[in-house]
């Protein structure tokens, strides 16, 4: 078994995504390891500040392109992507300053660190 299977882990409202929220700061900051089962979506989202993930296994993709295990990407204040997982799934940890905006479903972002 992983180490990190050990952490709490909580599901979402999406399949095939579970997040652990390391921290969480009231201005919706977070530090947080999200777990995409393969091909499984995380909610097409906009950053309220700079977001930073780093691909720990597996893959994802957005419209800009495939990340592997080892890369990490940087997301400016505004900017917005839809991650899809890839064959093997993937496991990320991100970190997001002044949380993030759920698109597509009114803003509603509860249960995702910094959303709503």
């Amino acid at each position: 078994m992983e180490a990190y299977e050990t952490l709490d882990w909580s599901q979402t409202s999406v399949p095939g995504l579970r997040l652990v929220s390391l921290d969480r700061q009231p201005d919706g900051s977070a530090w947080v390891l999200i777990e995409l089962a393969p091909g499984a979506a995380y909610p097409a989202h906009r950053h309220r500040g700079p977001e930073e993930v780093f691909v720990v296994r597996g893959s994802y993709r957005d419209a800009a392109g495939e990340y592997r295990p080892g890369s990490l990407q940087r997301f400016a204040a505004g900017t917005s992507h839809a991650p899809v997982a890839g064959p093997a799934g993937s496991l990320l940890y991100a970190r997001s300053e002044c949380g993030i905006e759920i698109l597509g479903r009114g803003g509603a972002g509860e249960g995702f660190p910094g959303g709503g």
